[in-house]
């Protein structure tokens, strides 16, 4: 098995605080703890004041008890019950540099741990732990507080003592799984059946577990179809702007590109019916779309029979193929927010399509499609949607915010007000044809959504699909089997399934941690547009002495992408660019804040 970790590979200094301490790290039958903090999450100390990289770790640093407030931290950490066996203090320390030694107190809650000068060393930073004595440990909330107990110092200089680490648990421990901060990919050393096999008599989490595009066109749609069927996927939607005349405009939204009401080229027409047929041929349920309002001149009108007409051209088409899902969207829009208006549109198009077929099925994206729906705005709209759309339509919606988090408790309350069935549009990896990529597993999204959702689709990559499998291939692994779903586990077998060689498997390895994504990489919220490679150089180069590591993590992303080019000579085309536009990106970056390099 190989571990493949960007963040502790290029920036072992900054990183240290997420590497387990060696006793630790060589146990057999560590415990996990109860409790783990990096230095700047406690409170208090003087982080505000001097900042938090030391030494090549993220600290929080205490001075003298003249200072007042800063010389002390804190840190407070809930537990649901008291565990079994001793517990310890575990601390990643380090004294200040002055001949004598830093007296500090450890106390949890009301219990001194430990009072007295410290252990640690003045030249580097070292692990320490120490027995919490008997009920000093509560269930429920608890407070750790490291105190300077030297009276007399002024802030910025000593006596002074810093903190990079601490955990509450067992001797040995482990640290609990943090995707967000400890997020390393490991290639297994077999591939297994993908994604993960169900036990017997269960049911997929979802019905309906797919994609849809993203200003992609037919051969994007065609090229990713045999790997939707390869990871038990059974549903593909177009994107709308696909339907857009993006073949003769640059930029779709600029006005004319959308126009709905004219009847698609044949050559377009034969393009999207090979679509279809790939889709059949793959038991995959295509599904049309159109979106009339978005980047248009000319907004649908719900009471114009010649409006409605002009649009439903489209769909019959689409029907007289076989197809029996259909979208309408009218999200992303800022004026003709009109609910009723809405559903009128949508009613007669689904009625019209139901008179055809009684299968036929319709999800419509509203105009607000994201939150629990009890906004100020959303809930009046929803709520006239409940009344008036048409019973048999699902409403799409993309979690608790437009990207990140899905939580169960949010779908409960957005389809009680919505009234309607709810298929997740999940906004991941999609990049919005921003320069960047998020190749990193999907995460939080809780396990039990399939009871209150019926269908999932992720929202990709617009030019590297190819790239999009390794994320894609995660939806699919949670959309099939969200209960035993483990994102690490999950990531390593996509790039198993997707590349076949050792070295291409290490390759994307090693762009999977460069572009973890903005899942990986949040709290905080990022957005789409967010770019992890850009990112971390930024932190990088605002470290103190930063030459070396900022050098050292130019070159390793050149390196990265020459023997990206060596192991897909052919393949990973848009996603080598990407990579290669960073790379020179970062570099003038270096330059200008080095200039002899």
């Amino acid at each position: 098995m190989k571990t493949y970790c960007l963040r502790l590979i290029i920036l072992g200094l900054a990183a240290v605080p997420m590497l387990l301490p060696s006793t630790v790290r060589a146990a057999r039958h560590p415990g996990q703890a109860l409790a783990v903090f990096q230095g700047p999450e406690f409170q208090g100390g003087a982080k505000d004041l001097v900042g938090t990289s030391f030494g090549g770790e993220e600290v929080n640093t205490i001075y003298a008890q003249a200072t007042g407030p800063r010389s002390q931290m804190q840190v407070k950490f809930k537990i649901p019950a008291l565990p079994a066996g001793p517990q310890f203090v575990h601390l990643r320390g380090r004294d200040d540099d002055a001949p004598g030694v830093c007296a500090i107190a450890v106390r949890l809650n009301r219990t001194i741990v430990f009072e007295g000068p410290n252990p640690f060393s003045a030249s580097r930073f070292g692990n320490h732990k120490w027995p919490i004595p008997d009920q000093a440990l509560l269930p429920g909330e608890n407070t750790l507080t490291i105190e300077c107990r030297e009276k007399e110092g002024r802030a910025g200089s000593p006596p002074w003592f810093q903190v990079a680490f601490c955990a509450i648990g067992p001797d040995p421990y482990v640290i609990p799984s943090d995707v967000h901060r400890r997020f390393c990919v490991v290639l297994p050393t077999e591939r297994r059946p993908f994604p993960e096999p169900l036990p017997p008599g269960q049911s997929p989490g979802f019905k309906w577990r797919g994609t849809k595009g993203w200003g992609w066109f037919p051969e994007q749609y065609l090229e990713e179809i045999p790997w939707l069927a390869k990871f038990k996927m059974n549903f593909l939607m177009n994107c709308y702007i696909s339907m857009f005349d993006i073949e003769h405009h640059q930029n779709w939204a600029d006005g004319e590109a959308n126009r709905w009401w004219e009847a698609l080229p044949p050559a377009k027409k034969a393009a999207y019916e090979k679509v279809v047929r790939a889709c059949q041929a793959h038991q995959i349920e295509f599904c049309f779309g159109m979106n009339p309002n978005l980047a248009s001149k000319r907004f649908i009108t719900p009471d114009s029979p010649a409006d409605l007409e002009a649009l439903y051209q489209h769909y019959a088409w689409m029907q007289s193929l076989g197809v029996r899902w259909f979208n309408i969207s009218l999200d992303d829009i800022s004026k003709g927010i009109d609910a009723s208006a809405h559903a009128r549109v949508v009613n007669t198009i689904f009625r019209r399509l139901r008179a055809q077929d009684a299968q036929a099925q319709m999800i419509f994206c509203p105009t607000y499609y994201w939150g629990d729906g009890t906004g100020k705005d959303q809930q009046p709209y929803l709520e006239v949607l409940a009344r008036e759309l048409d019973p048999d339509v699902y409403l799409f919606w993309t979690g608790d915010a437009v990207v990140g988090p899905v939580s169960r408790k949010a779908a409960e309350t957005f389809r009680r007000i919505g009234g309607h069935r709810v298929f997740l549009w999940d906004n991941y990896p999609v990049n919005d044809d921003q320069p960047t990529m998020h190749l990193g597993p999907v995460v939080d999204r809780d396990p039990d959504l399939g009871e209150v959702i019926d269908g999932y689709m992720g929202n990709p990559l617009r030019k590297q699909n190819q790239g999009n499998r390794l994320p894609l291939a995660t939806c699919a692994d949670y959309a099939y089997n969200p209960a035993a779903y483990d994102p690490l586990r999950s990531i390593g077998q996509a790039i198993l399934h997707v590349a076949e060689q050792p070295e291409q498997r290490a390759v994307l390895a090693e762009l999977v941690e460069a572009y973890a994504g903005m899942l990986i990489w949040s709290p905080p919220k990022r957005p789409t547009g967010f770019n992890a490679v850009r990112h971390r150089f930024g932190e990088i180069l605002a470290l103190p002495h930063s030459r070396q590591a900022a050098r050292a993590y130019v070159d390793y992303l050149t390196q990265l992408a020459a023997r990206m080019q060596t192991a897909f000579p052919d393949r990973f085309l848009p996603e080598r660019e990407t990579l290669q536009q960073d790379v020179k990106i970062i570099s003038d970056q270096l330059h200008q804040r080095y200039p002899e390099l």
